[in-house]
């Protein structure tokens, strides 16, 4: 199992060189289970070199989880697999990850999302950055903040919005509720 600076590891890499390099060379899928929904998962790779392989897995999908790093953003892959979604009209949403590298910028990479992939786009959440990590997230449907305390975040807590981040939340909400009633 390939294991970053936080312990975590990428457990659908399974092959050698995957591990080695941190990458997915090879589509592989697992499944979880929420309530009584089977929600079955397929790990693509991320690099041009590895398009065909995107390309066979698309056809099976009923929708997609589009991961955005939030200190590359939109990189010409990203491009390329959103029209491969495209021509297979397959529904998707944005997620943006690795919110605790240094020059992680959540709102550069949702401008990137509407002017290069013309997709109509808002955040769900805001997460609560205080380098080196993310501390937390505010949920604009619930108006609260979801803290995630201890190394890995075991232990979660729920809060009032701080006031530092009122003015942000009800711009961030309002534009996030637009974007709904657009849809």
């Amino acid at each position: 199992m390939v294991r970053g600076k936080d312990g975590v590891g990428a457990v659908m890499d399974s092959m050698e060189l995957e591990r080695l390099r941190g990458i997915t060379i090879q589509s592989a899928s697992t499944f979880t289970m929420w309530k009584d929904c089977t929600i079955n998962l397929i790990d693509t790779p991320g690099h041009v070199d590895f398009t065909v392989e995107v390309e066979r897995a698309l056809r099976v999908l009923d929708g997609a989880v589009l991961v955005l790093c939030a200190v590359g953003g939109v990189q010409c892959q990203t491009i390329t697999v959103t029209r491969q979604m495209d021509r297979y009209n397959i529904p998707r949403i944005a997620f943006i990850n690795k919110l605790d590298r240094q020059g992680a910028d959540h709102v550069r990479v949702l401008n990137q999302i509407r002017s290069k992939l013309n997709f109509n786009s808002a955040f769900i959440n805001i997460p609560i950055c205080q380098e080196p990590k993310s501390t937390g997230i505010i949920d604009l449907i619930s108006e609260t903040v979801v803290y995630f305390d201890e190394p890995f975040g075991l232990t979660v807590r729920q809060d009032a919005i701080p006031s530092s981040m009122l003015a942000e939340t009800k711009e961030r909400r309002a534009e996030f509720i637009g974007n709904f009633v657009l849809f």
